[in-house]
């Protein structure tokens, strides 16, 4: 299958391509510097991709990851609408020039997050949930919204509200491993927010799976075991053989990130069903926390 995909260079995107690669499929990543061959240039901030290079491509599937890192930096006016835009203008350029090729790809994958759902506590959410109205919920409603042009077009079109994903090259687990591997980790606040994973794998895995069933509209990528904050921080710890006894107070965080940035990101969650992905009949790798982390650092 030739497929053409963003964010290639991404903590998801990096495994993904190596999977699809591995698995014989012809892989043409977006680029926003000179494009090599195989690559295809495109530049969401001035609205432009390689119109040319795309048809040459001959999609059959597109997979779009692209977008400025919500945690990267403190959630200023200017950067909050920098993850706006990057997300909105890349999904509406990639939408319109798929929507527009005489022989157009068969599905498209667009990336979104469980932020959709806001913070709600211990309220079990899935993909019937109704979106929430904070900034995050905001980004990805609109988000979604942006490839319409290809829904029109009557491409099937499904949004990946991905979770947290654990990975020991980077993201939320990356960031925690030196301080739980010094005996330091803990809670972060009370712990009782909940927290919605996946594994690299698993992420990985039902993306493949996407490309070829005929699933369409929100899919929730997260584990079926979502946990407590406190209950993470303990199996981290317990998987480590380190002790989690140093709770870590919310004034800390929202002093170095931002109160928003910080009750985003750490302080609240969403406790997310994948009912989509189990009845489309992915099957979990890592369907429990425990079994997640010991396969991840044991790598």
């Amino acid at each position: 299958m030739n497929i053409v995909i963003s964010g290639a260079s991404g903590l998801i995107g990096t495994a993904l391509v190596a999977q699809l690669k591995s698995e014989g499929h012809q892989v043409f990543p977006l680029v926003r510097r000179t494009a090599k061959t195989g690559e295809i240039y495109w530049n969401p901030a001035t609205e432009t991709i390689d119109a040319e290079a795309l048809a040459a491509a001959q999609p059959e599937a597109v997979i779009h990851l692209a977008g400025a890192g919500i945690g990267d930096k403190r959630w200023s006016d200017k950067y909050k609408q920098e993850i706006l835009e990057s997300r909105v203008k890349g999904t509406q350029v990639l939408a319109r020039a798929i929507a527009g090729l005489a022989v157009k790809p068969r599905v498209f994958l667009s990336g979104s997050a469980i932020g959709v759902y806001g913070p709600r506590g211990d309220e079990v959410v899935d993909e019937s949930t109704t979106p929430a109205t904070n900034f995050l919920a905001k980004v990805c409603t609109e988000w979604e919204a942006a490839a319409k042009p290809a829904l029109d077009a009557g491409i099937r079109t499904v949004f990946l509200r991905t979770g947290i994903v654990l990975s020991r090259n980077g993201g939320a687990l990356g960031k925690q491993l030196l301080i739980f591997k010094l005996g330091l980790g803990g809670k972060l606040g009370k712990g009782t927010q909940y927290q919605s994973w996946i594994s690299i794998d698993d992420e990985v895995g039902a993306i493949v799976h996407l490309l070829t069933t005929d699933v369409s509209g929100a899919v929730n990528l997260t584990a079926p075991g979502a946990v407590t904050q406190a209950e993470f921080a303990k199996t981290l710890a317990r998987t480590l053989r380190r002790p989690a006894f140093l709770p870590i107070p919310s004034f800390g965080p929202k002093l170095l990130l931002g109160s928003e940035l910080a009750d985003a990101l750490l302080f609240t969650g969403q406790r997310v069903a994948p009912n989509a992905l189990l009845a489309s009949g992915y099957g979990f790798r890592h369907a429990t926390l425990d079994r997640a982390l010991a396969d991840i650092l044991k790598k």
